[in-house]
């Protein structure tokens, strides 16, 4: 069957965040049967019945046995990712998850050896490499306006104190929002880092992942350049006050761009007024409004309105990727390669700031390839 006509089944599981998936899948074109999972029978029938889905269970073990289901969607709590990601991949099914890939170096490696056993496609759906903000910085890149990179920084600001314990992990555990888009746009991975933590944490918010920081910065010295290029990122979790953001800034010999720092405000270009400047002087920087358009283009045309939603539009682009990887046989865009290198220099970054500031070197997965 050729790839524009082929459909797949696909199960979504985890609805709270992962409700925003469902409706997203029922109307891609190359879906055929959505199944939808979670623990909460009343979050199950709400989310089943209010976009007419009605393949349903409460029961994981029920998808994973259920052969006429190719592909499973995970947006299930982080510590479950990596022994959930392995089971589905083990049951003959691709797998798309929820970021991280996983919080330890050790489950890294079992999810990359599961994938290179099964075959089967793993995609890790970082919403960061396709918001609104990121295709826009993408294509400036890709054109050449921006230039050589000189330095990029990430940021990742939020607050888990009233959240579920699951969720109370190190900073740097669940960094990928920060790091996923400097390593996408400089198109290469993260070698070393060196990393502290900062500021003062009760001793009851460190369980269960003995954290002593509330917040973490790395400075990450990436791979493969012609020339030197470094990356920092700053991770907020507990008891640093602000409001939750995600951000990235690329610094260019050409153009630079940085992320508005408050919601609602607009996002900055700069650029270098050669008409202003007098020979001989620093140059005139003048700063322009960046304004980063939807991109319904890029997709079918029933999955164009949900370039609206949330996390900068990139919830479509994401499931078109996955589903278009399967139909088509190729490999997906944040493949399991791709997913260890976004995800491990955070758990690196996290051991050098236990170990006070020492630079940690990034392991690459392909390594054993």
């Amino acid at each position: 069957m050729a790839a524009e006509d082929r459909q797949i089944n696909v199960a979504v599981v985890g609805l709270g965040f992962g409700s925003s998936f469902v409706p997203i899948y029922a109307r891609h074109p190359h879906v055929g049967e959505v199944t939808i999972c979670d623990i909460s029978a009343e979050r199950l029938h709400s989310v089943g019945d209010r976009h007419a889905i009605t393949r349903r269970t409460t029961d994981f073990e029920e998808i994973l046995r259920d052969d006429s289901i190719d592909a499973v969607h995970l947006v299930t709590p982080m510590p479950l990712h990596a022994e959930q990601s392995v089971a589905v991949m083990e049951s003959g099914k691709h797998c798309a998850c929820a970021v991280p890939l996983a919080t330890s170096r050790a489950d890294v490696d079992l999810v990359v050896a599961a994938q290179r056993r099964t075959r089967k496609n793993y995609m890790m759906m970082e919403t960061a490499v396709y918001t609104r903000e990121f295709l826009f910085v993408q294509e400036l890149v890709r054109s050449g306006q921006v230039g050589r990179i000189q330095f990029a920084r990430g940021a990742h600001y939020s607050d888990y104190e009233n959240w579920p314990r699951w969720k109370w992990y190190a900073p740097m555990q669940y960094a990928t929002h920060a790091v996923a888009p400097l390593l996408a746009l400089t198109g290469t991975r993260a070698k070393s880092v060196t990393c502290l933590g900062s500021g003062w944490m009760p001793a009851e918010l460190s369980q269960p992942y003995g954290n002593p920081f509330p917040v973490e910065t790395a400075i990450f010295e990436l791979a493969g350049q012609d020339h030197p290029t470094a990356a920092e990122v700053t991770r907020t979790i507990f008891r640093t006050i602000r409001q939750e953001f995600e951000s990235f800034d690329i610094y260019g010999e050409h153009l630079s761009f940085e992320w508005s720092r408050r919601r609602g405000d607009e996002s900055t270009l700069f650029r270098v007024d050669h008409a202003a400047t007098r020979s001989g002087r620093h140059p005139v920087v003048v700063a322009d409004a960046a304004q980063p358009p939807d991109r319904p283009e890029l997709l079918p045309a029933k999955l164009q309105e949900f370039t609206s939603g949330g996390h900068g539009g990139s919830h479509p682009h994401l499931v078109h990727e996955f589903v278009s990887s399967i139909v088509e046989e190729r490999t997906p865009a944040i493949d399991v390669h791709v997913a260890a290198d976004w995800t491990t220099p955070g758990i690196c970054a996290h051991e050098s700031a236990l170990a006070g500031g020492l630079p940690v070197a990034i392991p690459d997965s392909r390594r054993n390839t």
